[in-house]
């Protein structure tokens, strides 16, 4: 099943439904589109592709949200998976473009490797935006895709790539439904992750991902990606150590000291880096602390910080 949500698109719905027609997978394939209260005229775009699909034998299911509000991308992707039946989600949003192959070489990924999310390396369109996060996104090694998990980039292998089983898909749990500003793509793959999931990517460039102003993504608050992050940390690492350094005594060392629980803070043994200025200090003194002394961590040289670390810089 191709799961595509829908919300405003009709400047890009074209091309992206004809990327469906054109593929060259030769098993049954089914799409499954999602309109979440369109206003523009994406809704005669999708019944247009209807009879096309049909007529090349590809089933359509068109379900939509009718009301005057859209309920935001969780939901419509949701609806989108409990309307199709296919064993495989391929998943697909509505500004982008797969490659002919994209379905069929996933699909041979995904049988290889069944508790998996399955991506691919992608094209980004215009092909200047974001180079840094694209050349990030094709290159991780397979080990990198599940070390790289606390990076500000979100996903190692981005949402718009995704393919995985059905059965997978609902053992971790759907996507979170809170709407505009709920990054749903990263709640579900730390989500994925926890339960024991693996991260697969086909080392082939199989979608154009389209960057513009009115993505989803661009919604989501930065802030609220880094409080999930910091807590995925602290579940998945910290909840095992019983102390450790921050690397970095500056900026972005201290939010995160200020974000840790306070039980993570007390595990903080000191904060290290080169700069000559914070080392000379000797500490950092936590004054928003209700705690009376306020702490004080020690900052030192990394030579002289005792491992293990959590790096805590700007790539």
């Amino acid at each position: 099943s191709v799961i595509v949500p829908v919300h405003n698109s009709d400047c890009w719905l074209d091309e992206c439904l004809k990327s469906v027609w054109e593929q060259d997978f030769k098993e049954t394939m089914e799409l499954s589109v999602f309109n979440d209260a369109s206003k523009d005229g994406s809704a005669e775009i999708i019944e247009k592709w209807k009879i096309k699909l049909e007529d090349a034998g590809v089933p359509v299911i068109v379900g939509s949200n009718d009301s005057s509000q859209p309920r935001g991308v969780g939901f419509a992707k949701n609806q989108a998976i409990i309307q199709s039946s296919g064993t495989y989600l391929c998943f697909l949003d509505s500004d982008d473009v797969m490659m002919p192959q994209r379905v069929r070489l996933q699909h041979e990924a995904a049988i290889q490797h069944p508790n998996s999310i399955i991506g691919c390396q992608v094209r980004r369109e215009p092909l200047e935006s974001t180079e840094r996060y694209t050349r990030w996104i094709n290159n991780l090694t397979e080990e990198q895709l599940l070390t790289q998990v606390f990076t500000s980039h979100g996903p190692t292998v981005i949402m718009p790539t995704w393919f995985c089983s059905r059965e997978w898909f609902f053992h971790v749990g759907k996507f979170d439904e809170g709407g505009k500003g709920v990054p749903e793509d990263l709640l579900f793959f730390y989500k994925h992750i926890q339960k024991g999931g693996e991260v697969f990517r086909v080392n082939r460039c199989l979608l154009l991902y389209r960057y513009h102003p009115q993505a989803a993504t661009h919604s989501v608050l930065e802030g609220t990606i880094w409080n999930h992050r910091v807590r995925f940390l602290e579940e998945r690492v910290l909840s095992s150590w019983t102390s450790f350094t921050i690397w970095n005594a500056g900026k972005q060392g201290k939010r995160l000291y200020r974000s840790l629980s306070p039980a993570n803070r007390k595990k903080v043994a000191a904060f290290c880096d080169v700069d000559e200025k914070k080392i000379t200090k000797g500490f950092y003194t936590y004054e928003e602390s209700e705690e009376r002394p306020r702490p004080r961590i020690p900052v030192c040289h990394f030579r002289d910080a005792t491992p293990p670390f959590i790096i805590c810089v700007k790539l």
